[in-house]
């Protein structure tokens, strides 16, 4: 027979109660607090290295920054990359995609060919497009062997011929990443319903807009996200293939940090990266977000 607790005399308040911790606060806390050092604090000491000296507050580095000949062609190439870049990855990659899902004979091996870039290193990669490009490059090889003079792809005075190479180098290296996250948005459409679309007369350009690209949207929508991300990042590739002649932000920040020893500057340039970046990824997810669900208002 069960004791019952005796009553809480008359006048006399009761014990609070603990409130419990929600099983999923446990659960997510390992990873808050990992990000939290491992991204929260590099982000706190680069702002401090970057708006502080000795004396406190400055923003004298912000202005050696903005004052240096260098940094306003590095925004120009870096956006003008990005501008051009990203709407042929995604169009290369789509098309390739919709090839892909079609199963034509060898697929596998195309899919695997295709992927062959993302394994390589982004300074690996420009080494390759390095021996293309050079004035004695199989570039120029190939083109005298049809009695066509070959050209200084990589001249310093070249700007246009050294943003195609960087472009096209760019485009070889990185449209797999947005490749392989197409293809599996794909894996998990329904053929079902361009089957249907196509009974009622749908041409194939009408069941890509209406049909593949709005289910595609989550995607897309990751893909776009990390490969501006990433594209914002590009450094390796145009060091290899031009050097300074062809400054990129990312390049820049390189350059103060080890040529230059300057890494209060240098924080200023990764600072710039950041916020842009994020501010990318806010601008992405409000612009593709589904209006039935919810998101960031």
């Amino acid at each position: 027979m069960a004791v019952e607790a005796p009553p809480t005399p008359a006048g006399t308040l009761a014990p609070p109660r603990r409130r419990k911790i929600p099983p999923a606060v446990l659960l997510i806390a390992p990873s808050v607090v990992f990000m939290a050092l491992l991204l929260g604090w590099p982000v706190i000491q680069g702002i401090l290295q970057a708006f502080r000296d000795e004396n406190g507050f400055t923003l004298d580095f912000v202005t050696r920054m903005v004052q240096d000949p260098y940094f306003w062609p590095a925004v120009r190439n870096t956006l003008l990359l990005i501008v051009v870049m990203i709407p042929l990855q995604f169009a290369f990659a789509i098309g390739m995609a919709l090839m892909l899902r079609t199963n034509p004979r060898l697929h596998k091996v195309h899919f695997f060919v295709w992927a062959i870039p993302l394994a390589l290193s982004d300074l690996a990669a420009g080494l390759v497009w390095l021996a293309i490009f050079n004035d004695r490059g199989y570039l120029n090889s190939a083109l005298s062997l049809f009695g066509i003079e070959g050209g200084s792809w990589l001249a310093y005075d070249n700007q246009a011929s050294m943003f195609m190479c960087v472009l096209i180098a760019e485009l070889w290296r990185a449209t797999s990443l947005v490749l392989i996250i197409v293809v599996a948005g794909l894996q998990g459409i329904p053929k079902d319903y361009d089957e249907a679309a196509q009974v009622f007369g749908a041409t194939f350009w009408q069941r890509l807009r209406h049909v593949t690209l709005p289910l595609l949207k989550p995607s897309l929508q990751v893909a776009l996200i990390l490969r501006t991300i990433l594209a914002f990042q590009t450094f390796a590739v145009a060091q290899a293939l031009t050097g300074q002649n062809f400054p990129l932000v990312v390049g820049e920040t390189y350059r103060w940090y080890t040529g230059l020893q300057n890494p209060n500057v240098a924080a200023a340039l990764a600072l710039v990266i950041l916020v842009v970046s994020m501010l990318t990824s806010i601008f992405y997810l409000r612009a593709l977000r589904d209006k039935n669900q919810g998101g960031l208002r």
